[in-house]
């Protein structure tokens, strides 16, 4: 049962402790950091264009896929 205790203790005694300090690059609070420079990008930059278009002549469109006719 003592265990039990210590362990409860510690856990209740680490609660009064600072947390660590964790760094990973630059400080952000550091006004002399170095920043990378950013760039615009537009949102619709590499879209396609799919408005709409008036129909195209259905006979001329028919006759460019259709089999060639063999000449006899």
């Amino acid at each position: 049962m003592k265990p039990i205790l210590l362990a409860a203790a510690a856990v209740i005694l680490s609660a009064c402790s600072r947390p660590p300090v964790l760094s990973a690059g630059a400080d952000p609070s550091d006004a002399s950091s170095p920043a990378l420079a950013t760039r615009y990008v537009p949102v619709t930059a590499g879209t396609a264009d799919y408005r709409p278009v008036d129909p195209k002549p259905w006979i001329e469109r028919n006759e460019n896929v259709a089999p060639k006719t063999r000449a006899e």
